[in-house]
């Protein structure tokens, strides 16, 4: 039986490259000399911590981070934004890295599989989704409607067998 799972999983490497070049891009800049801009990562909490003097300097250096994360092939559908807090003269904005699958995330998927009416199981499997089925053409199917799928949140597909 053929089979395979669905996942969100960013390259935490990658988005350490992402920061490191977006930090040395702000330092270089011109309209951010003088600044308190920075970009702080936790790689524990999957989390990074923007830091600006206004609201004009931290959109712009979300800019330049996205940027660098495209640039690196970070999918920036992975990224849930928090509410920008004033903490006495300077802004904060907390930007979540997603791994892994919400269980309403799961639950979208799933429908979704269901409605495609093609013979296969899937079950949620903590973080990810395992989907078996007795063709690989019908795994090829669904690998391709879910990609044309345009859903929310990122996905890719793992352990296909």
């Amino acid at each position: 039986m053929a089979s395979f799972d669905i996942v969100c999983e960013v390259n935490m490497q990658e988005v350490t490259n992402g920061v490191d070049q977006a930090m040395r891009e702000i330092g270089n800049r011109y309209d951010f000399r003088g600044s308190n801009c920075k970009i702080s990562l936790d790689k524990d909490r999957f989390s990074l911590m923007i830091t600006a003097d206004d609201e004009y300097k931290m959109q712009t250096t979300i800019d330049i981070l996205l940027t660098k994360l495209i640039k690196r092939s970070v999918p920036v559908k992975s990224l849930i934004y928090g509410s920008t807090e004033p903490t006495g003269k300077l802004l904060k904005k907390e930007i979540t890295v997603q791994q892994g699958l919400s269980k309403e995330q799961s639950k979208k998927i799933n429908l979704y599989i269901k409605s495609t009416k093609i013979k296969v199981q899937s079950q949620v499997q903590n973080d990810s989704i395992r989907v078996n089925g007795k063709k690989k053409d019908d795994l090829q199917t669904l690998m391709k409607n879910i990609k044309d799928q345009s859903f929310d949140f990122d996905i890719q597909f793992t352990n296909y067998r």
